[in-house]
C-alpha cells in the first residue's frame, strides 16, 4: 500500500511538472491572430434547422472524399477518418479534402503540415497547401439558358471558393471544408511518403491527421508542355471593376497577374482579345472594353491604335500563355462597330449586316492594317479571327471578306450550327457538347496542325461546372474529350464575374457559376482545381499511350488495354448513375501501369 501511495504521489508530481513547463498541453496556445474575412450569405435553406444537440463539444475533423460537397448547416453523420492515402506522378498536383465541424463557435483554426518522409527521402512540408473552402449562393439548372430572377429557383449555399487565408473562425453549428493540395516535385524520388496535418484552434486540442503520398515513378510534363488544348475566355474588365482600379493601368495588370498565372499553370493555350466594341453585346455584368481603338480621320482615312492590345498580349505571353491569340469578333452579336470620328468629334456607333457593302469596306481596311501589325509583332501565325455561335449565312459573308483581304489570318469558330464541315480548313474548331466530330475528321485535321475541341455552356446539363454541379463533372469533362478524341475543351468564361462574385454566384441569365470559374484575388475553386485534375489525367493517358506502346512490358500493355477499355465508357453525355465510381476506377488504372 505504501508503494502504491509513493507511486501515485510521484506520478502526480511528474504530471504537475510537465504541465507547468508546457511539455504536455490539452489546449492549443498558439499566438493569437486576427482571422479577418468577409461574411458569407445567410443560409436560405431549411438546413439551418438541423439538430446539432448530439454533436459533442469542441472541433471535429475528418477526411472526406473530394467528390463530397456537404451543406454548411447540417450536422454531418459520418464516422471520422483520420488518415488518407493518395497517389500521384512526379510533377502532378493531387488533392484531398478535410471536413471540420463544430456545435460551438471555434476561433483561429489553422493548418500546419510537417515534412513527408519515405526512408531516407523527404518531401518538404511546403509541397502541401491547405485552403479553407468558402460557400457561395447558388441555384439549380432549371431550363438552363434564359433570363432568371433569384426568386425563380431554389437557392442554397455551395462550397466552391478556395480562400487564401492563414486562419479561420468557424461559426457554431456549421461545417467548414478544407481543400488540401499536394504539389509533387518533378524530381521527387518514387516511394510512399508519410506525414501529418495538424489542425490547431484557439482553446482546442490539436487534431493530427495522417497522410500518405505514394509517388509513382512516372513524370507528368510541365503545364506549358501539355498538349490538351484548354481555352477559358478571360475578361480583363471584370478585374478592374471588382478591384476598383483604373482599366489598363499598371495596377490593373498587377491585379491580373496572379489570376492569369493560375490559368497558365492550368495549361491554358489561348489569349482572349477583342477587335472593336464588346463582341457579345454586353451579355455579362461587365462589358468587354476596347483593346483596339478605331479612328476615322478628318480626311476619311483610318488609323488604329494597338497600344492596349499589344500590352495585353505581351503580358499574357510573359505569363506563359502563348500558343494562340483568338480575336473577337468579325461577327459581333449585335452587328455593331464603333469608332472615333474626328470630323464629327464624337464616338460613332454603326450597325452593319455581314452581307452589306459597308461591312466589307470597314472590315477590309482594318484587317489589312491588322495583318501588317501582327506581322511586325511576330504574332501573325498564332492569331485567329474568332467567331462565336454565328449563323452559316453570316459566317460565309465574313469569311469571304477575310479570304479576300487577310488570307494569312487564322480563324477560330465556336460552332453551334453543326456547320464546321463547310469550313474544314478552319484552324480552331470548337463544337457544342453533344455535336460530335468523327475520329477520322479529327485525325485528318490534327495531321494538318488544326485544332478540334468541344465546349460546354449554359445549356449543357452534363458535364458542367456550375457552382451546384458535382465537382467530379469537371474531371469527367476531360475524360469525355479523351474518349471522343477531341484535342481539348473550351468554356466561355474564366472570370466574367457577377456583381458580388465572392458571395453570390447567381446571374440574371444563366445557371449559377456559369460566368466564372475562379474568384477575385486569384482565389481558385474546387471546380477549377478538378478541371485541371482532369487535364492532368488526359496528359497522363497521352504519356502512357506513347511510352507503354513503345517499350512496355506484357503486364503494362495489358493494363493499358484495360485503361483503353475504361476510357470508352466516357464517350457519352448521359452516363450511368455510377459514373463517379467508374471515373475513380479509371483514375486508379492511371497510377498502376
Amino acid at each position: 500500500m505504501n508503494i502504491i501511495s509513493k507511486f501515485s504521489r510521484l506520478t502526480f508530481f511528474v504530471l504537475i511538472t510537465l504541465l507547468s513547463t508546457g511539455t504536455v498541453s490539452c489546449k492549443n496556445e498558439r499566438p493569437r491572430k486576427e482571422c479577418s474575412t468577409f461574411e458569407e450569405m445567410k443560409d436560405p435553406t431549411s438546413d439551418t434547422l438541423s439538430d446539432w444537440s448530439h454533436v459533442p463539444g469542441g472541433l471535429h475533423a475528418s477526411f472526406i472524399s473530394i467528390d463530397d460537397k456537404l451543406p454548411k448547416s447540417v450536422a454531418p453523420e459520418i464516422t471520422p477518418v483520420k488518415n488518407v492515402a493518395l497517389s500521384g506522378w512526379r510533377g502532378e498536383k493531387i488533392a484531398a479534402q478535410v471536413l471540420l465541424w463544430t456545435a460551438e463557435e471555434v476561433e483561429q483554426v489553422e493548418c500546419e503540415f510537417n515534412d513527408f518522409k519515405a526512408g531516407g527521402n523527404t518531401l518538404p512540408a511546403s509541397v502541401a497547401e491547405a485552403r479553407f473552402v468558402r460557400y457561395v449562393m447558388t441555384d439549380i439548372f432549371g431550363p438552363g439558358c434564359g433570363h432568371r430572377q433569384p426568386g425563380d429557383f431554389p437557392a442554397s449555399l455551395a462550397p466552391d471558393m478556395l480562400d487564401n487565408l492563414d486562419c479561420f473562425n468557424i461559426e457554431a453549428k456549421t461545417v467548414r471544408p478544407v481543400w488540401l493540395t499536394f504539389h509533387i516535385p518533378a524530381d521527387a524520388a518514387a516511394g510512399n511518403y508519410k506525414g501529418k496535418l495538424k489542425i490547431h484552434a484557439r482553446n482546442q486540442t490539436t487534431r493530427d491527421l495522417e497522410i500518405e503520398l505514394n509517388v509513382v515513378d512516372r513524370v507528368l510534363p510541365e503545364p506549358s508542355e501539355w498538349l490538351y488544348h484548354l481555352d477559358l475566355w478571360q475578361h480583363p474588365s471584370a478585374v478592374a471593376r471588382v478591384h476598383e482600379v483604373e482599366l489598363w493601368s499598371d495596377a490593373h495588370f498587377e491585379k491580373m497577374r496572379p489570376l492569369m498565372k493560375m490559368l497558365a499553370d492550368g495549361g491554358q493555350k489561348v489569349i482572349t482579345a477583342t477587335l472593336n466594341k464588346d463582341p457579345w453585346n454586353n451579355q455579362c455584368f461587365d462589358a468587354y472594353e476596347d483593346m483596339i481603338i478605331w479612328t476615322k480621320n478628318e480626311d476619311q482615312s483610318w488609323s488604329f491604335d494597338y497600344t492596349i492590345f499589344d500590352k495585353w498580349v505581351t503580358f499574357m505571353m510573359d505569363i506563359g500563355i502563348d500558343k494562340m491569340i483568338n480575336c473577337y469578333s468579325l461577327l459581333t452579336w449585335n452587328n455593331q462597330l464603333h469608332y472615333n470620328d474626328l470630323a464629327k468629334g464624337e464616338l460613332v456607333t454603326v450597325e452593319l449586316k455581314a452581307q452589306s457593302k459597308e461591312y466589307a469596306e470597314m472590315w477590309s481596311v482594318f484587317l489589312a492594317d491588322f495583318t501588317r501589325h501582327l506581322r511586325e509583332k511576330g504574332w501573325l501565325e498564332i492569331t485567329n479571327i474568332a467567331m462565336d455561335e454565328r449563323g452559316p449565312a453570316d459566317m460565309q459573308a465574313a469569311l469571304k471578306v477575310l479570304d479576300e483581304v487577310a488570307p494569312e489570318l487564322g480563324v477560330s469558330l465556336a460552332d453551334n450550327h453543326k456547320s464546321y464541315q463547310e469550313y474544314p480548313w478552319i484552324k480552331d474548331i470548337c463544337v457544342k457538347a453533344g455535336n460530335r466530330v468523327s475520329r477520322e475528321e479529327i485525325a485528318a485535321r490534327r495531321a494538318k496542325g488544326l485544332v478540334t475541341t468541344y465546349y460546354s455552356y449554359c445549356g449543357t446539363k452534363f458535364p458542367n461546372m456550375f457552382t451546384f454541379s458535382p465537382s467530379a463533372e469537371s474531371v469527367y469533362a476531360a475524360w469525355y474529350a479523351v474518349a471522343c478524341d477531341f484535342d481539348g475543351f473550351l468554356r466561355w468564361a474564366y472570370n466574367s464575374w457577377v456583381e458580388n462574385p465572392l458571395t453570390d454566384s447567381r446571374f440574371r441569365t444563366w445557371p449559377a457559376g456559369d460566368t466564372y470559374m475562379v474568384y477575385p484575388d486569384a482565389r481558385s475553386s474546387i471546380r477549377f482545381e478538378r478541371l485541371v485534375e482532369g487535364i492532368q489525367d488526359a496528359e497522363k493517358i497521352r504519356v502512357l499511350r506513347n511510352t507503354v506502346k513503345q517499350s512496355g512490358t506484357p503486364e503494362s500493355l495489358e493494363k493499358l488495354n484495360q485503361l483503353e477499355e475504361a476510357i470508352t465508357y466516357f464517350e457519352t453525355l448521359e452516363p450511368s448513375d455510377d459514373w463517379p465510381e467508374k471515373l475513380h476506377q479509371a483514375k486508379q488504372l492511371l497510377n498502376s501501369i
